[in-house]
């Protein structure tokens, strides 16, 4: 399966979970039907997102701090529900965000009311804002969701004509195959709508080739009880920094330093490359 496979897939933040820990996954019982009656009529996309990124808050220091250095036009590509958006935009920034799946621009959209901030669909290999940015960002791994080096070169293309001549990209990437000594699974992420417990929990972090396959097991509980399972899947692609500076050299971008987000109990640290236009 390729990234192309799966346009509206996204990356959360990656567990720190050992390879060890699928053999607790397969010891598990076989996963359950559908619970009845069916959850509320909401979009599922949105839950699961807020349930595995929303509460993530370890890269939002950093994106902060280059907001602030860069002054207020800032582009969040992949910007899902708001996660990172909205913090910018209660801190005074504007926001444009971007993201493939409609029903996140949606949910961003709404709550954004009274903020600095707005949302477009698109794919951030192939977007037109006829608008110049002072900061790009790409958080959670966006850029390794691509499929190969065009791929990532059409982005990085596109970032290159929204940068303002000052302006900075930044990209968050996990390098290597991130594997924990801890043989114990962390704790899930849960959400409570309208009665309906929303559960997600890494299980296992495998090398496949050149991609990494990140696994959750989630879970729904009805307000009965009744429970429902599913085993997700994000694919991310083995990607350094130097392999994308490279890249980003070759559409007219220019190394321009690297930051780490530290690793937290819970998910793995990344390197975040940044880029600047070439003079």
């Amino acid at each position: 399966m390729t990234a192309r496979d799966e346009g509206d897939r996204r990356a959360g933040p990656v567990a720190g979970v050992s390879p060890t820990c699928s053999d607790a996954a397969s010891q598990r019982p076989p996963l359950r039907g559908s619970p009845t009656p069916a959850p509320p009529a909401r979009d599922a996309s949105v839950i699961w997102h807020e349930v595995e990124c929303g509460s993530y808050t370890a890269d939002l220091a950093l994106w902060e701090e280059l907001a602030r250095e860069r002054a207020a036009r800032v582009l969040d590509l992949g910007c899902g529900t708001g996660r990172v958006a909205l913090h910018l935009a209660r801190r005074g920034r504007t926001i444009t965000g971007l993201d493939i799946d409609p029903r996140l621009v949606a949910a961003l959209a709404e709550r954004a009311d009274g903020l600095p901030a707005t949302a477009r669909t698109g794919d951030a290999r192939d977007f037109k804002l006829n608008a110049e940015f002072d900061l790009v960002i790409a958080p959670m791994q966006l850029i390794q969701l691509l499929e190969d080096a065009s791929e990532r070169m059409r982005c990085l293309r596109r970032v290159a004509t929204h940068l303002s001549p000052s302006g900075l990209a930044a990209f968050a990437i996990v390098e290597g195959v991130p594997i924990s000594d801890d043989t114990s699974l962390p704790l899930p992420d849960t959400r409570e709508v309208d009665g309906w417990v929303y559960s997600s929990q890494a299980i296992e972090t495998l090398l496949d080739g050149s991609w990494i396959r990140a696994r959750r097991l989630r879970q729904t509980v009805s307000p009965a009880g009744e429970l429902e399972e599913e085993v997700s899947e994000d694919l991310l692609h083995i990607l350094t920094a130097a392999a994308l500076e490279d890249e980003a050299m070759r559409v007219g971008l220019r190394p321009a330093g690297r930051r780490i987000v530290a690793q937290t109990d819970d998910h793995v640290g990344s390197t975040v490359v940044l880029l600047g236009r070439e003079s």
